[in-house]
């Protein structure tokens, strides 16, 4: 007892004191590490093949598929969405656009296909043919949208879109698990220092029984430091990890205390704000709209497009078609009507802006995926974050192990080292 006396009035006893403070550092600075290097760097940094790339951007596409799966497969169905647009809704909307580019694709292409009958044709009947185009393409446009409404699983690919997006950009996918995830990883940053506190207690117990109650060599007893650093980094990653995802259902320790994972605590919050990120940065109606003009089913699209924009013109003709197929022929009349086609198959990418707030409106994507994911089951609920952890979790652990023995090393060298 009196060694321990002695030991405690010790001037180097806040060595033994700090051990505690210093271990929840290390368990606080490997947990912070092994969180960054999860989504740092975006790139590769490093030489030949020693180096390193954040574990979520190095597996970008599987990240990419393991969410669009979860999306596809449990929050949203193109069918369903498409299935919330009006054609007839569609084409007011479109409206304005229509009006401003007939009238133009008209003049050019009679223009240039019929320069004479063009020029001289009167007033009234040139007004006659814009007011009908004005009227009959609209009507083609609804007829043309209740066909991708039919046919919107041959025209979209919902994976594709979804795994181009977020392999294409590894930052908007480190940030849709941060955004879902933020309190999970602010918890295990805490708890590193938290946990390790715990520990370095244990630690501090140990020296001061070895080196005072059993007499051994501290130069023996730092050695602890070091191994017990890998310890705490190793300790903290695991029991962090366990807390977020487990136990998946609350249940009940020591009569008096439940518990359930830290992140199935808050799937209504977390479903909100997937939601919003997933329909404003993956799944908005610009997106989708540009997918279906510009992906690779485009062409089945315009050729939709250009068989009712035929339909359409053949539509305003009207009472002039017998008079110019009489004066140029049936297939300059032809060559008219695909031309004036294919130039509103260019206009249409310009002219869909006109579209995308109905479309943001109709599709309501944000409040459909907010509903169906906070009615998930919690194993469901579970899987939109586990996976960036389930498949490379080793890694992390790894990496928090061997900060923790770096740490416990320094430790050793710089506070108890031989003066």
């Amino acid at each position: 007892m009196d060694t321990l006396f002695s030991f405690l009035s010790d001037a180097d006893f806040w060595k033994y004191t700090s051990i505690p403070f210093l271990s929840g550092f290390v368990g606080w600075f490997t947990n912070v590490i092994a969180l960054k290097m999860t989504f740092y760097p975006l790139k590769f940094v490093g030489i030949g093949k020693l180096g390193w790339q954040g574990i979520i951007p190095s597996r970008a596409g599987f990240m990419a598929g393991k969410a669009v799966d979860l999306i596809a497969s449990k929050l949203v169905t193109i069918e369903d969405r498409f299935a919330q647009l009006d054609p007839e809704r569609v084409a007011e909307e479109m409206e304005p656009a229509i009006n401003r580019i007939t009238a133009q694709i008209v003049d050019e292409v009679m223009t240039e296909e019929a320069p004479e009958i063009w020029e001289n044709a009167p007033k009234a009947v040139k007004d006659g043919l814009y007011l009908r185009a004005s009227e009959e393409i609209p009507a083609a446009v609804v007829q043309l949208m209740r066909d991708i409404k039919e046919r919107i699983t041959e025209l979209f690919d919902l994976r594709r879109m979804v795994v181009e997006t977020l392999e294409g950009d590894p930052d908007l996918l480190n940030q849709i698990f941060l955004q879902v995830g933020s309190k999970e990883f602010i918890f295990i940053e805490k708890s590193g220092f938290y946990f390790g506190f715990l520990f370095g207690l244990v630690q501090m117990a140990l020296f001061i029984a070895a080196n005072t109650l059993l007499g051994f060599d501290l130069s023996y007893t730092v050695w602890i430091l070091p191994v017990a650093g890998l310890f705490v980094g190793w300790a903290t990653n695991v029991l962090a990890l366990r807390m977020i995802f487990e136990p998946v259902r609350p249940r009940r320790y020591f009569f008096f205390i439940t518990f359930q994972g830290l992140f199935l605590q808050r799937q209504k919050e977390v479903a909100s704000a997937y939601a919003k990120l997933i329909s404003e940065r993956v799944l908005s109606s610009r997106q989708i709209m540009e997918e279906l003009v510009s992906g690779p089913a485009s062409e089945r699209l315009f050729a939709l497009v250009h068989l009712h924009i035929r339909r359409g013109v053949d539509a305003s003709a009207g009472f002039v078609k017998p008079l110019f197929q009489l004066a140029r022929g049936t297939k300059s009349y032809v060559n008219i009507k695909t031309k004036i086609a294919r130039r509103f198959e260019q206009e249409l990418p310009h002219s869909l802006r006109y579209l995308f707030p109905y479309a943001q409106e109709a599709l309501d994507i944000e409040n459909s995926m907010r509903t169906k994911m906070q009615a998930l089951s919690a194993p469901e609920f579970v899987g939109f974050l586990r996976p960036i952890f389930q498949e490379d979790e080793w890694k992390l652990i790894l990496v928090g192990a061997v900060l923790g023995f770096l740490a416990g090393l320094a430790q050793m060298m710089l506070v108890f080292a031989p003066v």
